[in-house]
């Protein structure tokens, strides 16, 4: 495997799935990101600070301890602890900052490395396959219950119900592209 060839792509997916996030939020009030359906569910703001608690004890100091940091409190991650839109874009951003700043500290030179998560040691690739599939599974939850909450007027982040041929047609009329991941995956 080419490191910088997986790096790209990894990266590449990672923005991606945050792109996903950002453009739910700007379709939402303050009062949709935290909502929640009843007492057993999460808001969208309580998705955000689980996702910002993984991100910050598994991307912190990446390539030197264990993901799994002895100061993460992960059942309160998931309180309603933040509180306004403010806070959840910060808590949003700086998540995502420690994963890049993390993903640009690898190179050819460490990327055969191990990495210990809850002292299971892993692959740097199997590490940022496994949280591209956590971080990929709460934004799709973050995206239905803005999908839910906006009804008719959700603007679609895939290709509309029906769209299906105008996108390909669309799509194959450009020609062949390199295969990494854009906005326009849908």
């Amino acid at each position: 495997m080419d490191p910088q060839e997986y790096l790209k792509n990894i990266k590449s997916q990672f923005e991606y799935y945050k792109s996903l996030g950002d453009k739910t939020f700007t379709q939402l009030t303050d009062e949709q990101l935290f909502w929640n359906y009843n007492e057993a569910s999460n808001s969208i703001a309580i998705m955000v600070n689980h996702l910002h608690g993984n991100m910050l004890s598994r991307w912190t100091d990446f390539l030197s301890s264990d993901g799994e940091k002895t100061w993460r409190q992960r059942d309160s991650e998931f309180e309603q602890t933040i509180k306004t839109r403010m806070q959840l874009n910060q808590k949003w951003e700086s998540g995502w900052s420690c994963l890049f700043t993390a993903l640009d500290s690898i190179n050819a030179s460490n990327f055969d490395q191990p990495i210990y998560i809850r002292n299971q040691k892993h692959s740097i690739s199997a590490a940022c396959n496994r949280q591209l599939a956590h971080y990929a599974y709460h934004v799709g939850q973050i995206v239905y219950v803005g999908r839910m909450l906006k009804d008719q007027d959700w603007e679609s982040l895939s290709i509309p119900k029906g769209g299906s041929k105008a996108f390909n047609d669309q799509k194959f009329a450009k020609g062949k592209h390199d295969g990494h991941y854009t906005d326009d995956i849908k």
